[in-house]
This record gives C-alpha cells, sequence and structure tokens, in this order.
C-alpha cells in the first residue's frame, strides 16, 4: 500500500503598508518589512511629511490631514489593494482617516500601540491638560512652535544599548500641527473595515492605555506582544510573526465583521 503523502499548503501572499508613529520614519519598520518579504509578502514602509528623509520638508502648515493623504496618495500611485495598514502609536488615527478616505484599498487595520481617536478629536485633546501644556511649551522652545521635540528611546520601552543609540541618531522633531488639528471622520471609526490590536506590555507605554479601553470598547479583537512600545525596534521578528498571524486567522472573516471574539 503506498504511502500517504502530506501537502504543504502555502500561505498566499499579504500586501502589508507599515505606518511610523510620532518622531520615526518608515526606517524603524525595515527589520519587520525584511522579514516579512523573505516569507513572500509585499511591503512599503513610507515616511510621513516632516519626518525621516522628508525632514526637511518640516513646516508649521503639516496637520492631520496632511499625513493622511500621505497615505492614501502612497496608496493609490503605488495601486495597492487589498492591503493591510498596520499603525503605529499615533499612526493609529492616521490609518482611521485612511480608512475612511479609502477602504476600497484595505483589507484590514492592526494597530500596534496605536491610537484611537475619535471624529474632531485631538491629538493633544486626547491628553491630560497639563501634559498637553508641556509640550506645547516644549515645542514653542525648541522650533518657534514648529514641531514637537524628539523623545528619549527608553520612554518607547527601547534599553539596548545599540538600539537606543539607532533612534537617536534617526528620530526627528514631529509636526506640532498634527497635534493640534482634528481627525476627521465621516463614517463610524475604521469604516466597517475589520480591526485588531496589539498592545504591547512589557513594559506598558502609559499614554497607549486609554486608546487599549476604546479599542476593546469598540469591540476590536486584542491580541498582546511581550516587549516595549517600540514593537517593530525591540522585536522585531516577533511584530512580523504577529502581523502575519493576526492576519492569517481573520483570513475568512468577511469585510465589515469586527464583532467581539469574530
Amino acid at each position: 500500500m503506498a504511502a500517504k503523502t502530506t501537502k504543504t499548503r502555502k500561505k498566499a501572499p499579504l500586501t502589508f503598508v507599515l505606518v511610523h508613529g510620532m518622531w520615526h520614519g518608515g526606517w524603524c519598520w525595515k527589520d519587520v518589512a525584511d522579514i516579512l518579504r523573505a516569507r513572500g509578502h509585499a511591503v512599503t514602509a513610507p515616511t510621513q511629511t516632516g519626518l525621516g528623509e522628508r525632514s526637511h520638508l518640516m513646516s508649521k502648515d503639516i496637520t492631520f490631514d496632511t499625513f493622511i493623504g500621505d497615505i492614501v496618495n502612497h496608496l493609490h500611485w503605488n495601486e495597492l489593494e487589498d492591503v493591510t495598514l498596520v499603525g503605529h502609536s499615533f499612526a493609529g488615527a492616521v490609518i482611521l482617516g485612511v480608512a475612511d478616505r479609502a477602504p476600497h484599498r484595505l483589507r484590514r487595520l492592526i494597530f500596534l500601540d496605536g491610537a484611537v481617536m475619535d471624529n474632531a478629536e485631538t491629538w493633544f485633546g486626547k491628553l491630560p491638560g497639563d501634559i498637553a501644556d508641556e509640550r506645547l511649551a516644549a515645542a514653542q522652545e525648541s522650533s518657534g512652535g514648529v514641531s514637537l521635540p524628539v523623545g528619549e528611546p527608553e520612554t518607547f520601552g527601547v534599553t539596548e544599548p545599540d538600539q537606543v543609540a539607532h533612534l537617536k541618531r534617526l528620530l526627528t522633531p514631529h509636526p506640532l500641527g498634527t497635534c493640534t488639528t482634528p481627525l476627521i471622520l465621516n463614517a463610524p471609526p475604521a469604516n466597517g473595515i475589520p480591526v485588531d490590536y496589539i498592545a504591547c506590555t512589557d513594559p506598558a507605554y502609559p499614554p497607549a492605555a486609554g486608546s487599549h479601553k476604546r479599542a476593546r470598547t469598540l469591540g476590536w479583537r486584542m491580541h498582546e506582544l511581550a516587549t516595549g512600545h517600540d514593537a517593530m525596534v525591540s522585536a522585531p521578528k516577533a511584530t512580523a510573526n504577529l502581523l502575519e498571524k493576526v492576519v492569517g486567522t481573520r483570513a475568512a472573516i468577511r469585510r465589515g465583521s469586527n464583532r467581539p471574539g469574530s
């Protein structure tokens, strides 16, 4: 009797667009992107206006709408479809804006310790008043109110010396206007696109706690990653593994189903 053979089903390649958070640039996703590409997936990591290699475009005129337009245009001119859009930290709110404007290009949203904001809310509106005032004062002192000075890598849960040095070399001031102008949504948050939320837990990043709570309230599926806030820097392999796993576990879920536990 002939021995049975087991066929291994190869996973279909996915398309990821990875969006960075405050003070970062597309560069911060390099290790995660390399891992995902080596597994056959298509990956891009655009840099928002005024940051990273686009820091020469820093301006007081950069708004939240500018950031959303950056990603919508990236999707359009690269003709990207069926996209898994990942937003880290501040970019969580950005990908909500993208979902509002270009839902036809998206397969799902993944928040990586990402900000969850409501329609017409500003970033500073999410913060306690004293913290917002401190940051406004720091922006005024450092740049005349154009940008927020760079935060310390350790506050993002990055402690390994080489990684700390890497961040210190590449982090750049963040456009202040994105923090003071509102996120405008014409549809409910996520616009019917399936959402998963990854909470970074070791160490936890206190400013993300409110967004974790909002994600649970909205019924989004929650996951945990035992690393710091800058997971793509401190634990790139674990981050890539979880991103890939999240998409795989949601593959059979129809677009528009965000029921808890679905």
